[in-house]
C-alpha cells in the first residue's frame, strides 16, 4: 500500500512523518528524494529566477526515480510505503508555478506523469490556512509566498474534488500531537492486514 502525507508548506507534514518513522515499521521515502535528482530539485528551489518548466521536469525526473528506485520495489516486496510528497505535490506546486504558460496547468502536469507514475492508494491531506502556513515555514524560498500557496491550495482543492475517496483531511492547526495521533490514526486502520 502507498500512503502519501500532502499539504501546504507549514502544515507540520514533515514533522508527523518524521516522528513516524521512529515508531512505525513502514518503508518511509519523501520527494524531493536524496539523489542528485532531488538535489538539483533543491537548487531550482532555491534559485528565484529558474524556469518555472524546467523545474517541474527536474520534479518529474525525481519521481521517476523514486517510483523504480524506491516506491515500486516495496510495494513489490508487500511493504506499505510512507511518503513525505508525492505526485499530488507536483500537480498543486508545479501546476501553480506554471500558471499562465499552458493552458490548463495542473492537467497539463498529470498527463506527464500519467503513463508511469503509481497513483496513492491513500492520500493524507494536512489542511491549513495559507496565512498559517506562511507563518510557519517562514517563506524561506519562492514556494512559500502565501499568493502562491493559495494557488496552491486550490489545486489541492481541485484534487481532492476529483478524488474525494483517496484523500482524508487532517485539521494541521491543532496541536501537533493531535495532528500525529490522527494521522497514525489512518494510516493503521487504513493498512490493518496489510502487513500481516
Amino acid at each position: 500500500m502507498l500512503v502519501s502525507l500532502e499539504g501546504l508548506d507549514g502544515s507540520g507534514k514533515t514533522t508527523v512523518w518524521e516522528r513516524l518513522a521512529e515508531r512505525e515499521t513502514y518503508t518511509f521515502t519523501h520527494e524531493p528524494t536524496g539523489s542528485w535528482y532531488g538535489d538539483a530539485v533543491r537548487q531550482s528551489i532555491d534559485t528565484d529566477g529558474a524556469d518555472p518548466l524546467a523545474e517541474l521536469f527536474l520534479f518529474t525526473a525525481d519521481h521517476a526515480d523514486h517510483l523504480s528506485r524506491v516506491v515500486k520495489p516495496a510495494l513489490d516486496r508487500g511493504e506499505v510505503v510512507v511518503t513525505d510528497r508525492y505526485s499530488d505535490s507536483r500537480y498543486a506546486y508545479q501546476g501553480a508555478a506554471i500558471e499562465g504558460l499552458v493552458p490548463d496547468p495542473v492537467a497539463y502536469v498529470q498527463e506527464i506523469h500519467q503513463p508511469f507514475t503509481r497513483p496513492p492508494d491513500l492520500t493524507i491531506y494536512f489542511e491549513i490556512d495559507p496565512e498559517t502556513g506562511v507563518e510557519r515555514s517562514g517563506a524561506t524560498n519562492k514556494l512559500e509566498q502565501q499568493a502562491f500557496l493559495e494557488s496552491v491550495e486550490a489545486n489541492y482543492e481541485r484534487l481532492i474534488d476529483a478524488e474525494p475517496d483517496r484523500f482524508v483531511r487532517v485539521n494541521a492547526e491543532q496541536p501537533l500531537d493531535a495532528v500525529f495521533e490522527a494521522v497514525a490514526s489512518i494510516i493503521e486502520r487504513e493498512t490493518a492486514g496489510q502487513t500481516d
